[in-house]
């Protein structure tokens, strides 16, 4: 075996070191060890004050007594089935649209991720007037105009869910737009060309031709969706609070709630665990059905 030259490895992989070891240093710094904190974190009780004092399983024991938090976690699976495959069918349209390339599609390409870039609080803001659930609302005043009875949306354990799915969608539909705009120029062009001389119309073309090409579109999209839906926080805190009836307490509110609110920090790690697990599962069930190697042959 050859002695080591640390001068000549130095010479030659020193400028790698240089910017790989503060990566890793910020990687152990920020990232593993509060994974590693987090992960003691469930075996203890720790109210920020004082020092954290270990109760073994109790957490985890308790977590799966725990009507709330499999209510949340109920509420997190909803609003998901009413956000993910709605945003990707929307982003679709959308980019669809623009790849007709008609006049004015550029400025529409703008709009429609104009919300993308807006803060939420705003967006949130606007979402709760329009869906404001007394006469004032513009939803309502639409429905008074038209014959039909105000609703309480918001206020309404059975539709503020949704409502909040809604918001959702229309903050992110322009991202997903973007990545399946993206897919669509990937596509060799000779396909529709060769569909067009067989007589396919357009229809046919898209379900034969585009939607299969667009298989690796459609899994990444899956994949952040899912994510995105599984850490909503941010609208349930703006606009409900969680409520009505904790009809939109979703896994992540209700770890706020616990940790931040009520000081539980080990067993709103254990809940974080479990958020993390579940989305785990989920993109690997995804990973298997949606991401298969595409070829152009």
């Amino acid at each position: 075996m050859k002695n080591f030259n640390f001068k000549k490895h130095w010479s030659r992989y020193g400028i790698i070191y240089l910017f790989l070891v503060p990566v890793l240093i910020h990687f152990c710094v920020f990232q593993l060890y509060p994974i590693l904190l987090s992960f003691y974190l469930t075996f203890t009780d720790w109210p920020v004050i004082g020092e954290p004092k270990f109760v073994g399983l109790k957490n985890w024991m308790q977590f799966f007594s725990d009507r709330l938090a499999w209510k949340a976690i109920w509420n997190t699976v909803l609003f998901s089935l009413y956000y993910i495959l709605p945003t990707m069918a929307l982003g679709l349209l959308l980019a669809l649209l623009i790849q007709t390339h008609k006049k004015g599609t550029g400025i529409f390409k703008g709009i429609y991720f104009l919300p993308v870039v807006t803060s939420f609080v705003v967006i949130s803001g606007i979402w709760a007037w329009i869906f404001k659930g007394t006469e004032q609302g513009f939803v309502n005043m639409f429905l008074t105009a038209v014959g039909l009875e105000p609703q309480l949306f918001l206020s309404d354990s059975r539709q503020a869910l949704m409502v909040l799915a809604g918001l959702s969608i229309f903050k992110v539909c322009g991202s997903t737009m973007i990545y399946y705009y993206a897919g669509l120029q990937s596509i060799p062009q000779e396909y529709y060309e060769a569909a067009k001389i067989d007589g396919a119309n357009s229809w046919k073309t898209f379900w034969k031709i585009t939607f299969p090409l667009l298989l690796p579109i459609h899994f990444y999209v899956a994949v952040i969706t899912t994510i995105g839906s599984f850490q909503i926080f941010d609208s349930a805190f703006l606009l409900t609070s969680g409520g009505p009836d904790y009809a939109t307490t979703t896994i992540v509110y209700y770890l706020y709630q616990e940790g931040f609110a009520g000081l539980r920090l080990g067993y709103a790690s254990v809940l974080a665990y479990v958020l993390f697990f579940i989305i785990l599962v989920i993109s690997i069930i995804q990973r298997k059905f949606l991401d298969n190697e595409l070829t152009y042959k």
